[in-house]
């Protein structure tokens, strides 16, 4: 089984099941698990015609690091897309792009965070570089709740090269800094968009920040200095949100 990853987690092998099914080989079940969040899981499995089977809670938490909730997946590896898929996401989208990049995020929870955020949010793609950069694992998925299956992660090998390109498509590069003097929500965000999110405690790299059109800050009100970087994009990618409902009539 050493070309298969083990994805754990309800939501992360639900989302498996829905959005990429072929993927999912094998699923184990802790000895016991009967309700009706499992239930569904299995009438997903028998409708893509994936295995399950059973095993004792104490040996399923020795496969994987964290919190699997009873469910361990075994799946084939996975897909994290290039620099071509870019284009291919622009050329077929509607309305003005909003693309987030984190820059140098390591911490594999930060970036399921920023994953499940930039889902919600409406982004097109989180981008990544392919050195110093988290990318797809069992733990990014737990935390992305099912948005690492939809969400589409490109990691491209030059960083700086990207955001030019994205600018000769006509999108606004953002990157945020804890010394911009503009705000957060003085910047329009209802265009074509990429909003840059640096490292955790770092900020962004020398050459991102210098290919940045304009550099914003998160008005901070009380004692700490900084956020941590998934809660910022959160903060971030809303503000975009919210731009670009604003002025639609109330349904």
């Amino acid at each position: 089984m050493s070309d298969l990853e083990r994805i754990y987690g309800l939501h992360a092998v639900e989302a498996l099941l829905r959005h990429h099914p072929k993927r999912v080989k094998q699923i184990w079940l802790a000895e016991g698990r009967g309700d009706p969040r499992v239930q569904a899981l299995l009438q997903l499995a028998g409708q893509a015609k994936v295995r399950v089977g059973q095993c004792e809670r104490r040996e399923m938490d020795a496969w994987v690091e964290g919190v699997h909730q009873g469910v361990i997946a075994e799946v084939s590896p996975s897909q994290v897309w290039g620099d071509a898929m870019l284009d291919e996401l622009l050329d077929r989208t509607e309305g003005p792009p909003l693309l987030l990049v984190l820059d140098g995020v390591t911490d594999p929870h930060n970036l399921g965070a920023c994953l499940r955020t930039a889902d919600a949010a409406g982004a097109l793609a989180v981008i990544i570089p392919k050195d110093k950069s988290a990318t797809l694992n069992a733990t990014v998925r737990k935390v992305a709740c099912g948005a690492a299956e939809v969400m589409p992660l490109v990691a491209v090998t030059n960083l700086a090269r990207t955001l030019e390109r994205l600018q000769q498509r006509g999108l606004w590069v953002v990157g945020t800094a804890g010394e911009a003097e503009q705000e957060l929500y003085d910047q329009d965000l209802s265009g074509p968009t990429v909003l840059v999110m640096g490292a955790e405690g770092k900020g962004m790299r020398r050459l991102t920040r210098e290919h940045c059109d304009f550099l914003v800050r998160l008005p901070m009100a009380g004692s700490v200095s900084s956020l941590n970087v998934s809660v910022a994009t959160g903060v971030c990618l809303f503000e975009a949100q919210r731009q670009r409902r604003r002025g639609r009539p109330a349904s």
